[in-house]
């Protein structure tokens, strides 16, 4: 089960939480082998996709190290560093695992590194930064 995230439905790509600690969060998926999944574009999973794995992961993150609340929605700032090993996610037999780790964290913003990986092998990394607008 995961903690509460801006996202609903077959959006909610993380399966469980299988660790955290006031810095870091690593999550499990099995939502890429899934021929519904909706981030899926002519039958295959890209693997850029993995970002918003790891953006959810982050956002799961939020939650459990605050007040248990979803973590608000943001926006994507900028992504650097991005490495992709592999060109698609639903050939991965494995469940993915899904790390990030927080860089610098503030009311209305953060960075964290991520990783994407499968039994043992590193699927895609980089660095996510999320800016949270003001409350309207």
């Amino acid at each position: 089960m995961t903690p509460q995230v801006p996202h609903a439905g077959a959006m909610r790509l993380l399966d469980r939480v299988l660790s955290h600690d006031a810095d870091s969060i690593l999550c499990a998926a099995v939502s890429h082998r899934d021929p519904a999944n909706p981030l899926r574009r002519d039958g295959m999973l890209p693997a850029v996709c993995g970002v918003e794995y790891a953006l959810q992961a982050m956002a799961a993150h939020g939650a459990l190290t605050g007040d248990g609340a979803a973590q608000a929605a943001g926006y994507l700032a900028s992504l650097r560093g991005v490495s992709l090993r592999v060109a698609r996610l639903d050939s991965i037999v494995a469940d993915l695992r899904v790390e990030a780790r927080a860089l610098s964290r503030a009311a209305r913003g953060f960075v964290y590194a991520f990783e994407v990986s499968a039994e043992g092998e590193a699927l895609l990394s980089g660095q996510a930064a999320i800016i949270i607008p003001e409350a309207a």
